[in-house]
């Protein structure tokens, strides 16, 4: 009996796979993990090219909006401060209307439909999604708020000598508003919601970024310290100086910076939120 069992063990030692099924000895490797910047560029190159014939109509929307409000403010504010505000704060209303507005409904849309799981299955970083969708809708802000700066600077007479400004002020306000908009679109339960919280991020950014600072109430102008938005308006606004004072013009980019980083790691997170839900 011992022979025969012998000869069993013997026997299914010589079968193919045989010492597969007894220890998992010759079991592959997995595959490396995708790194984080391969990563992030692919999701930028898809998302750019995926949203390049449907954001482009309404980034011509949201530069028509913005210079219909200068055009309409042009019959109330003359120039000085005044006028500077509503320059800047049109300028980087057209990346509060894509970067967040827009980027909001995507997430949302995406949370509703599914979508997300599609993105969990990639070897792809949960950052290097949420920081290309980003990064792509704020890149549609470009030719917008250059075009807008500059109709803004015509119309109000203003210099625009240190316009190089924008430079800073685009990607850094992009990635402050970005941020907030990919994380409104991932933590709202609704999609409906997470249209609401776009347009209503937009209608703050309108309201508190064009109307000059110095009439607002003081409870208004907490609020609007606290919206992201408002540095990157007040570095442009400084720049239409005749000298600007470059150190508080570096303050106000750093802040919006420190913004940018921390709305952004908010998307992050909720990303990984909704996504294994």
């Amino acid at each position: 009996m011992t022979s025969v069992i012998s000869a069993e063990v013997a026997g299914a030692e010589s079968v193919p796979g045989g010492d597969v099924l007894a220890e998992n000895r010759d079991a592959a490797p997995l595959a490396p993990r995708a790194r984080l910047f391969p990563s992030l560029a692919a999701v930028y190159r898809a998302q750019l090219s995926r949203a390049r014939v449907a954001r482009i109509p309404l980034l011509f929307v949201a530069t028509f909006q913005s210079v219909g409000i200068m055009i309409l403010m042009r019959g109330v504010v003359d120039g000085g401060s005044e006028a500077r505000a509503v320059v800047a704060g049109s300028s980087v209303l057209v990346v509060a209307f894509v970067a967040l507005n827009l980027l909001a409904q995507y997430f949302g849309q995406l949370r509703a439909s599914g979508g997300l799981d599609h993105y969990a299955t990639l070897p792809v970083p949960p950052a290097a999604v949420v920081l290309g969708a980003a990064g792509a809708y704020a890149s549609f802000t470009v030719p917008g708020t250059i075009v807008t700066a500059v109709t803004g600077s015509v119309l109000f007479q203003l210099p625009m000598t240190h316009l190089w400004v924008l430079v800073a002020v685009i990607p850094l306000s992009g990635a402050a508003l970005s941020g907030l908009g990919a994380a409104l679109g991932l933590l709202a339960p609704r999609q409906e919601l997470a249209t609401l919280l776009g347009q209503l991020g937009m209608s703050a950014a309108l309201l508190l970024g064009v109307l000059p600072a110095d009439r607002m109430p003081a409870p208004i102008g907490w609020a609007r310290d606290l919206l992201p938005s408002t540095y990157g308006v007040e570095a442009l606004s400084r720049s239409f100086d005749a000298r600007p004072d470059w150190a508080v013009v570096a303050l106000d980019l750093a802040v919006c910076a420190v913004v940018g980083v921390l709305s952004l790691a908010v998307a992050t997170w909720a990303y990984r939120r909704a996504a294994v839900r």
